[in-house]
């Protein structure tokens, strides 16, 4: 679980955005909604993330910088060198020569190691990335702290700096690898993803970690090529069955997908009560369609404790079907692993099945650069007032300003 997020100099984000979502104990909760941010902790944080705001107010900046973090860690090391990283900072002069730096705080597992996943504990991963007056992006820093039962305060698993030299936590057990490290570390590559080619422990695991963010945006919002989509639903017979399941419990009118083999390839069918003719993809409603695209990311999540970072999540997506979705995260039986849902989206009508510890704002101010903002960061919010009439009326920001 993802629980705050802080984001300076990145996109449409200029001054430092901090993106805290835990609640305190003597929130009310609704059964699944509020989860413990990890194991003995009081606070406890919302399973499903809803970004509201204007068309271009950032939405779309903050799952980027997620999704950024999660490709950095798994893939920096094989990105080309000097080739630039996948992100933009804020597009001024001053902000363009000025760093960026992002930071997530996450539960972890208390043994970093990988010996015993019982127990999850904070763990905050920091990076910081240089101005781009030479044209070329380097780290300035780099550090992944975690903090322990018992520990009472963060401590150090590595950190590197400018130069490249780094510093690590005995255990981590780089022991001849360091020199090995520092030789092939790159300025604009990751010290995990670097360490993964190593084989290194520590590094691989959380390459994995990384690798449980399923998301439909980096740099531009994404759809699986189709190829790619069908053969991973020809390949996964259980997410084949739990689609159809589903599929025919929010009523697209759908009976039954089949993937078959045709031409060499494969090909989805749609069987439809009534017709005795299958449909093909094609043909079907723009909404059946972008469901069974996103299905698998949605899938995949709640299946192994995932987190899904999805862009626009209602594009296309009858109303009535998004809170069933949203259901599925605060379902045990749905989500037995404890995935979270990122999501931005447009459907206010959404609103009256949140809660606002649920919903963040962005807002863009006078100068183009995004705020962004928690309903619950708001004074005065009670839990049974109205979120969509008031929203709708202004009360909160983030609506388009017209005229």
């Amino acid at each position: 679980m993802i629980y705050r997020l802080e984001i300076e100099n990145f996109y449409s984000v200029r001054e430092r955005q901090v993106i805290d979502l835990t609640v305190g104990k003597k929130v009310p909760d609704q059964p699944g909604r509020l989860i413990q941010v990890h194991d003995g902790s009081e606070e406890r944080a919302p399973r499903v993330v809803a970004i509201y705001g204007a068309n271009a107010s950032g939405k779309s900046n903050v799952l980027r910088a997620i999704a950024f973090l999660a490709w950095f860690v798994q893939f920096s090391f094989q990105h080309k060198a000097r080739a630039g990283l996948p992100y933009q900072k804020f597009q001024t002069q001053e902000t363009v020569n000025s760093a960026t730096r992002l930071s997530i705080t996450f539960a972890g597992p208390e043994d970093p190691l990988g010996a015993d996943a019982s127990r999850t504990c904070p763990y905050v991963y920091t990076l910081k990335l240089s101005p781009r007056s030479t044209g070329e992006d380097r780290v300035l820093s780099e550090s992944l702290h975690y903090r322990p039962t018992g520990a009472s305060r963060l401590v150090r698993i590595f950190e590197r700096d400018a130069s490249g030299t780094v510093k690590a936590a005995n255990w981590v057990g780089l022991g001849r690898e360091l020199s090995v490290l520092e030789n092939i570390l790159r300025p604009d590559a990751s010290i995990i993803a670097t360490l993964g080619q190593l084989n290194n422990t520590l590094a691989l695991n959380f390459i994995q970690s990384a690798n449980a963010i399923e998301t439909n945006i980096l740099v531009t919002r994404f759809e699986r090529d189709e190829i790619e989509l069908l053969t991973n639903y020809a390949q996964n017979p259980d997410l084949l069955s739990a689609l159809n399941r589903d599929i025919r419990r929010i009523d697209l009118g759908v009976d039954q997908v089949q993937i078959l083999a045709e031409n060499g390839g494969p090909v989805a069918t749609f069987s439809h009560a009534g017709l005795n003719v299958p449909i093909r993809m094609v043909f079907e409603s723009h909404g059946t369609q972008q469901f069974f695209r996103i299905y698998p990311t949605i899938y995949r999540a709640l299946t192994i404790g995932g987190i899904a970072v999805v862009d626009e999540l209602d594009v296309a997506i009858h109303p009535a079907v998004l809170p069933e979705i949203l259901r599925w995260f605060s379902d045990p039986d749905r989500n037995p692993h404890g995935a979270q849902l990122w999501m931005s989206c447009h459907a206010v009508s959404l609103l009256d099945d949140l809660l606002k510890e649920e919903v963040l704002i962005c807002e863009k101010n006078a100068n183009g650069a995004t705020q962004v903002y928690g309903l619950g960061d708001i004074k005065g919010i009670r839990r049974d007032e109205n979120l969509l009439q008031n929203y709708l009326g202004g009360v909160y920001g983030g609506i388009p300003s017209i005229g």
